[in-house]
């Protein structure tokens, strides 16, 4: 017999849905803030309408998008904006810098290495005194 929309569901009925284990639903409430299942006696969880379309998103986060855990959280917390997580994880977008193929197996000849190598280290002895 299937549940009405509006009904609660348990946990393991949660998980069914999902296609997850239990242990990954708790998991998941330790790690989103704003999942917060009401628990009866005894602790047992029952999930109200807005936690299923809120573990449906994570679900979808997390499975189907490819968001990490701290991504979705993220996402989440923005209120589910594209920019946010882009700003939660502070990392600038660049364009992608088109790289000349190299031969990692090919050696270079010792003559050029050297003084290739030198160059970088005075650089990077440059940018240290700098900081």
């Amino acid at each position: 017999m299937d549940k009405a929309p509006e009904a609660f569901l348990t946990i393991g009925e949660m998980a069914d849905r999902l296609g997850v284990k239990t242990h990954i639903l708790r998991y998941w409430e330790e790690q989103f803030p704003m999942l917060k299942p009401l628990k009866r006696a005894g602790g047992r969880r029952m999930y109200r309408p807005s936690d299923v379309a809120l573990l449906d998103q994570i679900q979808d986060l997390l499975s189907k998008q490819g968001y990490t855990i701290r991504g979705a959280r993220a996402f989440l917390a923005k209120g589910g904006k594209a920019e946010g997580v882009a700003a939660a994880t502070s990392a600038p977008v660049t364009e992608p810098v088109a790289t000349p193929a190299v031969d990692l197996f090919a050696k270079p000849a010792a003559s050029t290495l050297v003084p290739e190598l030198r160059a970088i280290r005075d650089r990077l002895a440059q940018a240290l005194a700098a900081a």
